[in-house]
């Protein structure tokens, strides 16, 4: 096959699609794909040859897009190479218009999709230009200045883009990748997000293991600990995981986890962010930046395995930690990621497995065998993964996500899971009152079911489970219960296809080779003549008891409800699968049954009728020549009965017939009124005709012996006047024609060839859930013989025709028709068109040329699709077409009020133009559907296409439906443009659902074919015509309509194309001149603004060069010289290629001309007086869309925008603002750089080997007060390096920076401006306009709601950046004004021109910036002296932007003024506050820079840490976190030059020593005194430690790292503080104390830490008070959970903790022990702690404790428990933890400890109470699955159990 195949072919295909191999005209598409692809190549390469992108090339691109989808990849490697490299060319042009980047990006995505087919040897792609291609558009500079508009999707096109081609990256890659962008890994920067991003996307990871060295090596240790030392979870934490997770993937064996699994498992832990212990604060960002799952799930995947498996033992660990959350009775925000897991892990390994046993081996390197799972991991995991999936089955959020586990899980180890879900399935299908819990089971097994019936070596016996499963499952087809009804439906269904129904009981005396096993099933097997027939039963239960009632006969609701639509459906596929799995013998019991049902009854035909009617469907279908036989005759007998008997008797029911052609029929006519409008036909009748439009829904050769009695049928039936009537004549006809003209398999049974074989030579049982094999599927198809072909047209002949005539008489005028006889004519039309359109060749024609000029041929590829049309016979088609036309423009001439009609004709039309036998949303859902059922049956593991057979069928026919709809016919033809003109104008005509009925079919056919938007545009733009005065409102409604397109469809308004544009854009804004247009009607308003808005959000910057690279030229060259097919088209000759040039060269030109035409047509519609507001702002904003970045605005609009400014609409003001920052971005003068070299500036060489952070290297970047640049010489000597990050981490290669101002451009002045500059610089310069600007800037606009304004702050930024100081002195005067008047709105005007002031500063001469400085300096603080509640963020923000990537060492005045005692305390706490946040914003954008003034600010504010006020405290908390922000212990990074906390830390606890010692209760007793005296130390501890603790609240969630060792040390106090309870009515200080508990318990800690943490804990465990014994619990709880396995790996850790645990047990404070058991029972529960025997005898043996007797002392009980009592109590809360710790299942230890708790029921309190608690806990949560849990007790233990439980002791 192959060899023969390669010859017609004349190569090796790379990978073809297997299905069309299948099809039944399989040998035909060879020479057709080579004809398709000959002419791929040739028009391909010769467009880009001639530089042709538009139309060419991305015309041809579509149609190799095309080609993939119709034959896969089917082109030799060679030509696969060439096309891959070719549009990589393209992709990476710069400046390409980006909606073309992107589909270029798409096919190229799609070539390099399966990565087996091409090596790293034969692809290499460069990484450079993409990395520029994604940062110009991700990290664009000019987007957020709007003069470039980017579609949503481009980020997902690009990431994916680079996904797919990383593989072929060159091995240098890595090395240069680390080069790029290690300096910007800065922690304390945006860049590092930006960097490990770009690792995360770029790095490859896929590489030959004699590459690591060049590969991972180079950078994983580095990265790794990177990861492991940060501790706060930043964003960029999830980018460094999604990396090393993909790392493992690709190099299972070759990279040692081992040594980081316990921190890997300890944060994927924590990133699920469950709930523990009581109080829990949880940090925002934990939320926001937690890992992805799907990552995780492949991290741990990858990992599992290996000689230690290592992993396997953590998963373990995990699973047996957060079991419990599975439980049903749980539910958070945090189950859905719980669940993602459980779905995705089984999956995950699955996949891994199947790549290691059963993959084709290709090139990338396989998994080495050492590492490869063995079966004995298999087993571990899944028994791992049993316990929470079998929980998460009931699960609140539904079973899908179980079951999906399942499946994958069975498909490992079906002998592990399968079972006990069946435990749980069988129970379920018994009990009536738990209806969910069969849904869920169901659902879990119908995913099960391959594995359950292969059953395998494994598990033999499972196939034994199929009759009593289907059997048990028959009641639940339940007319009572929707979805039980629906999931029993699908059981049934999945195990009927696997299985074929066939009785072998008889094989069990003929044969005597069989096991044991399968004599078993063939007795079994004698069952299913019963299961069809009790399930037949079932059903028509069903349908009795959905009968349209009368009440619903009467109303017009002839529709089946959508529920009723849904069992319809299920039953009706359900009953076909099992019919056509049945043996003949079977199957004609159930026909006879469903016969005599159908045929017995009547029934109505809108819901019962039509499910009985899919039943008998289903039985002609499987079996059509014995079910015909039946129904046919029955059928035509009654119809032809009932329609005789009419006639006689008139008064049952009366139908007009009218005699179609002389047949013996008598035309009857009566003059009675009142009868003749009976149109109610008699039930019989439309039953039988009901039933037989169903039945003859089947193979066409076996309705060839029916045919007269059918067309006899019809004939009688057909001008019925009963429209119910017509219709099912209509129906039958449609199917009739259907089963007859369309290629179709016959058989879906799940063996080929059925089962109709003696028992000796086939035994069905041995076929019980075979997959198809895909090479011997021996389909049958029904394919048109000549004789069904010549009997389509014989009915069409007999039937279409004299409607067609009789319409065609009535469109000319020449006889009359009611409106009900155009209707019924219409509807036969439609449904012989629907039924033979296959046969019909389509519309064809003269095609429109000209629309657009093109040197490449745009011709239409043809596919063969199993039709040869009869050229003989007349074309139905175009007769229609011809018909429906002359009868629309009849209609809309004479009664534009038949809408009924109209529809008909809309829809007729639609199936002209695009029907060839399948419609396309069908195929969009069958396809849909057919991926569903795959996925819910298919078999992961082993791969290989090995679907059941009738999937696979389902597949090829879909391949032969898609060719369908994809037969091009996409050439714009003058039928067409006919068709379309019509569409138009019952687009815009009178009726509203006429309207948007043919907008729908209008939009489609403009995405249809091709260039035909450019020749429907203008017609529908001169309705919008503002010279017309014939427009009625409703044409300028439907043409507003047709411009605004559906959401999937075309938009004519947005086409991305600058022809069309310039012409809708100015109609657009014209049309509010139309006197049609009204604003007083809102449906018109809301258009525009719909329209305005879809522009808006869909626009994308259209490109104005289409300049091909040479690069790309000859790649197009050896396309055209490349053969295996020959392209069809050689070489373009010299003539040509000079005149491709040429023209694309005046297509740019003419790009340009277009956009300035269309910039002027804009204005000039502004500059009409009589514009209503509204079009003026839809113009302004079109507008604003046209700011671009490589080419500038024209003057005249920079102009209009300039004026704009101070237009009296604030909407306007808003877009003009923003359009003027990004028209100053257009004239920025470029800037010359040149590269430095570090060691020069520093004097110090680099060493060798990574170091970071502050060190001699770069101590030159650094802020030093003593070397400031204030001399003009000093300021042009130095070196400014502006931007943060450069420098911390490493240099790069190239450090660019500024070159001195001697060699940079000169200011702008008089001379030297262009247009654009000198209109801007009039207008700045007017006193008049800049006062009216300033007034309006500092106006308020929404009351509380303003902000600081980056749009306006960009605007000034512009202005200074680009003429320096010209416009400060006009400035001046307004900005001292503002800054004097307190009020909201001047203040943030100020601080807006401020910030503008100071970044656009940055290339002044120092003489004007000394003078900016000497303005700005007295001016700030005036303004700060006033700041208020309402702007000290706008103050914050603009300080802050203003120091934003600038050196600051330029900015030393400003941030000396800010340094300058920021608490005074002159203007009152609040002033002192807000200094501190605008100081601290300046100093945090300069981050590690300035170390002189952190040391600086921290010991001007460490003696007024004891501050009074709560604002000033918390505001110095968040500045301290800023100050020790840089103190990071990150690896290779040296020791920061800025603040230490550990130095802080030691000052501050000999303060806070007062406290420490001091034994009494700290209360909160500051008395505010305004300093009056000196207050005692301690006061001024308590006060300190306020500060503190709001700097560990500040920081808990900023900061990279903790400082876990000097957090330590303050831990003894917090305890001390802290309350117990949860009540908020404590001061603030003890709220804060317990805040911070619970942030620090949750940190994350490195292992050497948690020795020192246990220490501490001790420590304080020994404490007096039992307020800290209490927290040091709580605390203890949350820090186990959060670094579990961290823990776990320290043997030495867990027994001190055990140890700890254990001794507060024994507490003397009740409280204590109580919180000890519950900390122990939760340690028990996550498996942290073991329940081992000398725990167990260690409890019983306090238990045993004998206490003393009670004395009593007078009357006073003793009130201090003897320390027998406490021992005795921890003996029983100990047992009490264990038994608390299962609550979901019964250990084995369990029973005897139970036994051991009952003895204490009568012990004193608070032993007897203790007891009481647990047993009722215990009843509690055992009391769902008592059954089961009952197993686990012996009689005598139940007896004492069942005593305690029904407690007689309350009732006592």
């Amino acid at each position: 096959m192959k060899k023969e195949q390669a010859e017609i072919l004349g190569f090796v295909p790379q990978k073809e699609i297997v299905y069309n191999k299948l099809l039944p005209y399989a040998e035909k598409l060879d020479r057709e794909s080579n004809d398709i692809l000959a002419q791929i190549k040739g028009n391909l390469g010769r467009a880009v040859q001639l530089r042709e992108l538009w139309p060419g090339v991305l015309l041809w691109t579509r149609k190799l897009s095309t080609y993939l989808r119709l034959y896969g990849r089917k082109f030799s490697k060679e030509d696969h190479v060439l096309f891959i490299k070719l549009l990589y060319e393209l992709v990476t042009i710069p400046k390409l218009d980006v909606s073309m980047m992107q589909s270029f990006a798409r096919l190229l995505i799609n070539l390099l999709k399966k990565k087996e087919l091409l090596s790293q040897d034969d692809l290499e792609l460069p990484w450079r230009p993409l990395y520029d291609l994604y940062e110009s558009i991700l990290y664009s500079k000019t987007e957020h200045l709007g003069l470039n508009w980017f579609p949503n999707s481009v980020e997902n096109v690009l990431k994916t883009l680079v996904k797919s081609c990383r593989l072929y990256f060159p091995e240098s890659a890595t090395q240069e990748m680390l080069d790029e962008w290690r300096p910007l890994l800065c922690p304390f920067d945006v860049t590092m997000q930006k960097a490990i991003g770009y690792f995360e996307l770029f790095l490859p990871t896929i590489m030959p293991p004699e590459q690591h060295h060049k590969g991972f090596k180079l950078w994983f240790d580095e990265l790794m600990d990177l990861w492991v030392s940060v501790q706060n979870l930043p964003a960029w934490e999830g980018n460094l995981v999604n990396l090393f997770a993909r790392l493992a993937n690709d190099n299972i064996g070759y990279v040692n986890w081992d040594p980081y699994i316990p921190k890997i498992f300890t944060r994927i832990l924590r990133s699920f962010n469950l709930p523990v212990g009581t109080s829990q604060m949880v940090i925002p960002r934990y939320l926001t930046n937690s890992y992805d799952i799907g990552h995780v799930v492949l991290w741990i995947s990858s990992m599992l395995g290996g000689p230690q498996n290592q992993v396997q033992k953590q998963l373990n660990g995990l699973f047996s930690s957060i079991a419990s959350f599975y439980h049903p009775s749980n539910n958070g925000r945090w189950l859905m990621k719980l669940m993602k897991l459980l779905q995705r892990l089984p999956a995950s390994v699955v996949r891994r497995l199947h790549r290691e046993r059963y993959k084709k081996p290709c090139w990338i390197t396989p998994v080495p065998a050492s590492h490869r799972l063995t079966d004995q991991d298999v087993t571990d995991f899944v028994e791992s993964m049993k316990q929470p999936v079998l929980m998460a089955m009931f699960s609140k959020t539904g079973s899908m996500d179980a079951a999906q586990a399942l499946q994958n899980l069975a498909l490992m180890r079906p002998e592990l899971v399968i079972p006990p879900v069946l435990e749980k399935t069988y129970p379920a299908m018994e009990t009536l009152t738990e209806p969910h819990q069969l849904t869920a089971t169901l659902s879990c097994m119908i995913g099960m079911a391959r594995s359950l019936l292969s059953g395998g070596r494994h598990y033999p016996e499972g196939p034994a489970h199929v009759l009593p499963l289907l059997m048990r499952a028959l009641p639940g087809v339940d007319p009572n219960d929707f979805s039980k009804c629906m999931i029993t439906f699908q059981f049934i269904a999945t195990f009927t296809t696997l299985v074929p129904l066939v009785d072998c009981s008889s094989a069990l005396h003929e044969k005597n080779d069989l096991t044991e096993m399968e004599r078993e099933l063939c007795s079994a097997s004698a069952e299913f003549e019963d299961f069809v027939l009790q399930f037949m039963d079932r059903c028509f239960a069903l349908i009795d008891s959905s009968t349209l009632e009368q009440t619903r006969e009467e109303t017009e609701t002839e529709k089946m409800t959508h529920l009723e639509s849904l069992v319809e459906l299920g039953l009706s596929s359900t009953f076909s699968t099992i019919l056509t799995q049945c043996s003949m013998e079977i199957f004609k019991v159930a026909l006879e049954k469903v016969f005599n049902f159908a045929t017995t009854n009547i029934f109505e035909t809108r819901v019962a009728g039509r499910m009985v009617a899919d039943m008998c469907r289903a039985a002609a279908k499987s079996h059509p020549a014995e079910s015909l036989r039946l129904f046919v005759p029955h059928c035509c007998n009654a119809i032809t009965h009932l329609t005789a008997s009419t006639y006689k008797n008139i008064n049952d029911s009366l139908c007009y017939l009218e005699s179609v052609s002389a047949s013996s029929l008598v035309f009857w006519c009566v003059p009675d009124e009142d009868v003749s409008n009976e149109e109610e036909l008699d039930k019989e009748l439309l039953w039988n005709l009901q039933l037989l439009s169903e039945v003859t829904r089947v193979d066409g050769e076996k309705l060839l012996p029916y045919r007269t009695q059918l067309v006899q049928t019809l004939q009688l039936t057909l001008r019925l006047r009963c429209k119910q009537g017509y219709t099912l004549a209509c129906n039958l006809l449609h199917h009739i024609l259907r089963s007859t003209a369309l290629t179709y398999p016959t058989d879906y049974c799940s063996v080929p060839g059925g089962f109709n074989r003696p028992l000796q030579e086939y035994l069905p049982i041995k076929d019980w859930g075979r997959p198809g094999d895909l090479w011997n599927l021996e389909i049958q198809w029904h394919v048109p013989s000549t004789e069904e072909t010549a009997f389509v047209f014989y009915v069409l002949d007999l039937l279409l025709q004299p409607e067609l005539q009789r319409l065609q008489k009535y469109a000319q005028g020449e006889q009359e028709m009611s409106r009900d006889d155009v209707l019924q004519s219409l509807c036969i039309v439609q449904h012989c068109l629907l039924g033979a359109g296959s046969m019909l060749p389509p519309l064809d024609g003269p095609t429109i040329t000209g629309l657009v000029p093109s040197m490449v041929s745009l011709e239409e590829t043809k596919l063969y699709i199993g039709v040869d049309y009869d050229k003989s016979r007349e074309n139905y088609r175009e007769a229609i077409c011809k018909v429906m036309r002359q009868l629309l423009h009849y209609i809309l001439e004479h009664s534009e009020d038949d809408t009924k009609s109209l529809f008909a004709i809309i829809k007729i039309i639609s199936d002209l133009m695009h029907f060839r036998g399948s419609h396309k949303h069908e195929f969009d859902s069958r396809w849909k559907s057919f991926t569903l059922v795959k996925k819910s049956i298919e078999n992961r593991l082993h791969g290989k296409k090995q679907h059941i057979r009738a999937l696979l069928i389902d597949r090829v026919l879909l391949q032969h439906e898609l060719r369908k709809l994809l037969v091009e016919g996409c050439e714009y033809k003058t039928v067409h443009q006919d068709l379309l003109r019509d569409l138009l104008r019952l687009s815009t005509s009178t009726y509203s659902q006429v309207r948007s009925k043919a907008q729908n079919v209008l939009f489609t056919a403009l995405g249809t074919y091709n260039f035909c938007c450019r020749d429907i545009t203008p017609r529908v733009l001169e309705l919008l015509e503002p010279t017309r005065t014939d427009v009625t409102q409703q044409q300028f409604k439907g043409a507003l309509y047709c411009l605004l397109g559906n959401h999937c469809g075309v938009c004519l308004a947005n086409l991305h194309d600058w022809e069309c544009i310039a012409q809708t854009w100015p109609a657009i804004v014209r049309s509010g001149l139309s006197s049609a247009m009204s604003l007083e009607k809102p449906s018109i308003v809301r258009l525009f603004d719909d329209l305005a808005d879809k522009v808006h959000r869909q626009y994308e910057t259209i490109g104005i060069d289409f300049t091909v690279p040479e690069s790309a030229v000859l790649l197009g060259q050896r396309i055209t010289d490349s053969s295996q097919p020959t392209p069809h088209i050689g070489t373009p000759t010299e003539q040509e290629l000079e005149q491709g040039l040429a023209l694309q060269q005046d297509k740019n030109k003419e790009a340009v001309q277009k956009y300035e035409k269309l910039v002027r047509d804009l204005l000039e519609c502004l500059d009409d007086r009589d514009l209503p507001w509204k079009f003026e702002h839809i113009a302004i904003g079109f507008l604003s869309l046209l700011l671009r970045d490589d080419y500038p605005l024209p003057a005249p609009a920079v102009l209009f925008f300039v004026q704009s400014l101070n237009h009296d609409a604030l909407v306007v003001r808003k877009m003009a603002i923003a359009a003027m920052a990004g028209i100053l971005k257009q004239l920025k003068r470029p800037r010359k750089k040149i590269p430095v070299s570090p060691c020069d500036m520093s004097g110090v060489t680099e060493p060798e080997g990574l170091v970071a952070g502050d060190r001699p290297g770069n101590d030159w970047l650094q802020y030093h007060g003593d070397s400031l640049p204030s001399t003009q010489q000093d300021w042009d000597n130095f070196c400014f390096v502006e931007k943060t990050h450069w420098g911390y981490y490493c240099w790069p290669k190239k450090l660019m920076v500024y070159a001195p101002a001697a060699e940079q451009p000169k200011d702008l002045s008089a001379e030297n401006m262009n247009e654009r500059e000198r209109i801007i610089c009039d207008h700045f310069t007017d006193p008049v306009f800049i006062k009216q600007l300033i007034e309006f800037l500092s106006l308020e606009d929404r009351k509380g709601k303003d902000k600081f304004n980056p749009r306006r702050f960009c605007l000034f930024k512009g202005l200074f950046r680009n003429y320096s100081d010209a416009f400060l002195p006009i400035l001046k005067p307004h900005m001292e004004r503002l800054a004097n008047d307190s009020h909201e709105s001047t203040q943030r005007c100020v601080a807006e021109i401020i910030a503008g002031l100071v970044r656009g500063s940055k290339h002044w001469s120092f003489s004007k910036v000394e003078a900016l400085w000497k303005f700005l300096i007295p001016l700030m603080r005036r303004a700060l002296s006033n700041i208020t509640v309402e702007t000290y963020a706008d103050w914050g923000t603009c300080v802050a932007t203003a120091c934003e990537s600038r050196d600051p060492r330029k900015l030393h005045w400003l941030l000396e003024m800010l340094m300058e005692c920021p608490l005074s305390g002159e203007g009152g706490s609040f002033v002192d506050a807000c200094h501190l946040y605008v100081l601290q914003g300046g100093l945090a954008q300069q981050e590690w820079r300035v170390p002189e003034l952190l040391h600086r600010l921290l010991s001007y504010l460490e003696p007024k840490l004891t501050q009074v006020y709560k604002n000033v405290r918390e505001r110095i908390g968040s500045v301290l976190t800023y100050i020790f922000m840089i103190d990071v212990s990150l690896p290779y990074t040296q020791p920061t030059k800025s603040p230490h906390i550990a130095e802080f830390t030691e000052r501050i606890l000999s303060q806070l020593k007062p406290l420490i010692e001091g034994d009494e209760e700290i209360q909160n007793h500051v008395v505010e005194e305004n300093g009056v005296g000196e207050q005692d130390e301690r006061t001024q501890a308590i006060r300190l430690l306020k500060t503190v603790l709001k700097w560990l609240m500040a920081s808990a969630g900023r900061s990279f790292s903790t400082a876990v060792p000097q957090q330590l040390q303050l831990l003894p106090l917090l305890f001390k503080i802290a309350p117990v309870e949860n009540d908020d009515s404590y001061d603030e200080l003890k709220r804060d104390a317990k805040t911070c508990l619970s942030l620090m318990s949750q940190g994350l800690l490195y292992p050497e830490q948690i020795p020192m943490v246990l220490k501490v804990l001790h420590e304080i465990a020994g404490s007096s008070s039992w307020h800290a014994r209490f927290s040091v619990l709580t605390y203890l709880q949350i820090m186990v959970f959060y670094n579990l396995f961290t823990i776990l790996s320290n043997e030495q850790a867990v027994q001190d903790v055990r140890a700890l645990v254990i001794r507060l047990l024994e507490d003397e404070q009740l409280e204590v022990r109580e919180m000890a058991a519950t900390t122990l029972s939760g340690f028990l529960q996550c498996n942290f702690l073991a329940m081992d025997a000398s725990m167990q005898t260690h409890f019983e043996a306090l238990c045993k404790t004998k206490l003393p007797k009670k004395r009593k002392r007078g009357s006073v009980v003793d009130t201090i428990p003897s320390v027998d009592l406490v021992r005795r109590h921890a003996g029983v809360l100990g047992l009490s933890a264990c038994i608390l710790s299962s609550p979901y299942d019964v250990p084995t230890w369990m029973p005897q400890l139970l036994m051991d708790l009952s003895a204490h029921l009568n012990d004193t309190q608070p032993i007897e109470m203790t007891v009481k608690k647990t047993l009722s806990n215990f009843r509690r949560t055992h009391h769902d699955n008592w059954l089961e849990h009952k197993q686990q007790f012996t009689d005598d233990q139940l007896v004492v159990l069942t005593d305690l439980l029904v407690s007689p002791c309350y009732y006592a």
